[in-house]
């Protein structure tokens, strides 16, 4: 412990400058932390729960299956066990994590049950974390990977309702919908696991959407329709595909009593089901557009229709956000965080937004393309003085626009990087020269 006085007045703060740390030992934190150990760039990491695992430990349903494939799922240097399911459990997931944990030897490295509650640049570019419980350490970067399936957002209604309202976050068991009218508001992945649960175990579902979704099949002539999916198809014919594979399997959208959508396959993230349009049939699911009002245990939707219920589930998705951030440092703009190379800040060095994109599957074969090329940009941070965005921003180049990512094109994109990267760095340090003086603004 040292007195490192001219970064706190309240108390010592422990010297970790030496280190990263990685906020979250959730799927990308994990998959984060066997780049830089790979790297031997010395790290810590925390993480706010009791256990590893992130949404797969704390925040699925007991009956989740994942909507990608266990071969695009899987990190591509640690295979799933050969007698998964091509569609692993929440318990497969669970598993599987803490496995990767302990064959590369993480756990030494995490530290659980440790929130961050402040996270600020101080002098001479370092970064001083302070914990809830008090404790402050100083770290040269960190790697913010605490998830984005966590902080939930909620409709807003009109009227009262005299039943439960819940979001699809504090689903875990289907005797939580046993025997009772179910209202599932949302069109997406998690709304409908509940819609189709509701349908086998509820005495009535009611699927509420404000506008319809492409639903994709999870196979086709049993194949995951992720593993469809090649390296060298650009996204017109990805998507052509699988209009291809919706009209052959589900057919029209008016056959089920749906409006045709208002976007184009993966303009939003898919919904990846073959159960709700089955249950539509069956009678087992009735669809319904957006509501207009709660009134009492009714509630009315905006085709005047009327329904009774018990319980409202709200799959309406997740906030982005990093509660623990100044508010410069906050460059959430939506779904989309405003960063460089899917990370990077021009105007800051040492801190990276890592995994708040959402590519359509493949998160651990992203990740284990993406974290050891990840591990030589720290190595190059190290080597020059200003920001990495900075680099990207003055080669040209954009902040992102979307959350939403083809995984295909971001392989190709990320071999592109490794074969240029010597170029890259050479530039870097041209870059770098230009600004001699560079240094983190501290914050309060």
């Amino acid at each position: 412990m040292v007195t490192l006085s001219s970064y706190s007045t309240t108390q010592n703060i422990v010297d970790t400058t030496h280190k990263h740390l990685i906020i979250g030992a959730g799927f990308v934190g994990l998959g984060m932390a066997q780049a830089l150990h790979a790297a031997n760039i010395p790290y810590d990491q925390v993480d706010a729960s009791d256990d590893i695992g992130g949404n797969w430990y704390h925040g699925v349903y007991e009956t989740a299956h994942i909507i990608s494939s266990r071969k695009i799922t899987q990190f591509t240097h640690f295979p799933m066990p050969a007698n998964y399911p091509d569609f692993p459990s929440a318990q497969n997931m669970r598993d599987y994590l803490n496995s990767f944990a302990d064959h590369f030897d993480l756990r030494r490295q995490i530290q659980l049950n440790h929130s961050v509650s402040y996270l600020r640049p101080v002098e001479k570019n370092l970064w001083e974390v302070t914990f809830t419980h008090g404790e402050q350490r100083l770290y040269k970067g960190v790697l913010i990977c605490n998830g984005h399936h966590w902080c939930k957002r909620f409709p807003q209604f009109q009227g009262e309702f005299k039943g439960e309202i819940i979001h699809t976050k504090d689903y875990k068991h289907p005797n939580q919908l046993r025997g009772k009218r179910v209202l599932v508001i949302g069109g997406g992945n998690s709304a409908c696991d509940v819609a189709a649960e509701a349908a086998r175990v509820g005495a009535k579902c009611v699927l509420s959407m404000r506008e319809s979704v492409w639903f994709i099949p999870k196979t086709f002539a049993g194949v995951p329709v992720a593993d469809l999916i090649k390296w060298w198809m650009p996204e017109w014919y990805q998507r052509l595909m699988t209009y291809a594979i919706i009209r052959m399997t589900f057919g029209k959208h008016e056959d089920y009593g749906l409006s045709l959508p208002q976007h184009q396959v993966f303009a939003k993230h898919p919904t990846l089901n073959s159960e709700v349009p089955y249950y539509i049939k069956h009678g087992r699911i009735i669809p319904k557009p957006a509501i207009s009002h709660l009134d009492g245990e009714e509630v009315e939707f905006i085709d005047g229709s009327r329904e009774a219920f018990d319980l409202i589930v709200c799959g309406t998705g997740y906030y982005v956000t990093y509660p623990f951030l100044a508010p410069e440092l906050q460059r959430v703009e939506g779904a989309v965080v405003k960063c460089y190379a899917g990370a990077f800040l021009d105007d800051y060095k040492g801190i990276y937004y890592i995994g708040w994109g959402q590519a359509r599957g493949g998160v651990g074969s992203l990740i284990s393309a993406y974290g050891s090329l990840f591990a030589r940009y720290l190595q190059l941070q190290d080597e020059i003085n200003v920001p990495l965005g900075l680099v990207f921003k003055e080669i040209g180049q954009r902040l992102p626009e979307t959350h939403l990512g083809d995984p295909q094109q971001a392989f190709r994109q990320l071999k592109l990087v490794k074969l240029l990267f010597d170029q890259f760095a050479k530039k870097a340090h041209q870059i770098d020269a230009k600004y001699p003086d560079f240094q983190n603004h501290p914050l309060l």
